[in-house]
């Protein structure tokens, strides 16, 4: 497998493949399950995870995001995304892909004018980075295999399970690409 993926069905999609072609990383923009064969990785990005779910009704996402899983892909969830890879979904409840043992909590952090930016250290990037809340999701409770590899106070807020990835905040609206980085190399 080789290239990777930004499904492109909503959000800052535009701002992710910017950010892994910085990097040097082919990119196609997803917007049929099709379109996942041959790819090593896809970018689930931010948005409104119910419209997200509703743009995923046409074709069968979740069969082929599972079977892209499955047979090796990686993925990178950033705010919906995470909602949508999470084995539960809190507040209130929809359907999710299960491929990230988390609880997550969606608009948890508030309202739109409760947006906010901060300075986050990653220890597994050994500094730190601007991480952008909007809307964003809280993960509640992790399983046992899942990395928390950031946190905001005592709540995770970048967390890596096998080869799913997943940041309740944006790490596309800034100009640092070491998570995406981090994401290629997983």
């Amino acid at each position: 497998m080789n290239g990777y993926g930004v499904l492109a069905l909503q959000g800052d999609f535009a701002a992710h493949a910017a950010a892994l072609r910085a990097l040097g990383a082919e990119v196609a923009e997803v917007r049929h399950v099709v379109e996942l064969d041959g790819l090593a990785g896809l970018v689930i990005p931010g948005g409104e995870s119910t419209t997200l779910l509703h743009l995923m009704h046409d074709e069968p996402w979740f069969e082929a995001l599972r079977a892209f899983h499955a047979g090796g892909g990686r993925l990178l969830g950033t705010c919906a995304g995470a909602i949508l890879l999470a084995r539960q979904v809190l507040g209130p409840a929809q359907p999710s892909l299960g491929l990230l043992d988390a609880a997550i909590e969606r608009n948890a952090f508030g309202r739109q004018r409760e947006s906010f930016a901060i300075r986050l250290d990653v220890p597994i990037l050994q500094r730190e980075i601007e991480a952008i809340f909007i809307r964003a999701p809280r993960i509640r409770s992790v399983g046992p295999r899942v990395e928390v590899l950031a946190r905001l106070g005592d709540e995770p807020v970048l967390i890596r399970d096998g080869r799913v990835m997943a940041a309740t905040f944006h790490p596309e609206l800034t100009a640092d690409t070491r998570l995406h980085g981090l994401f290629l190399e997983n």
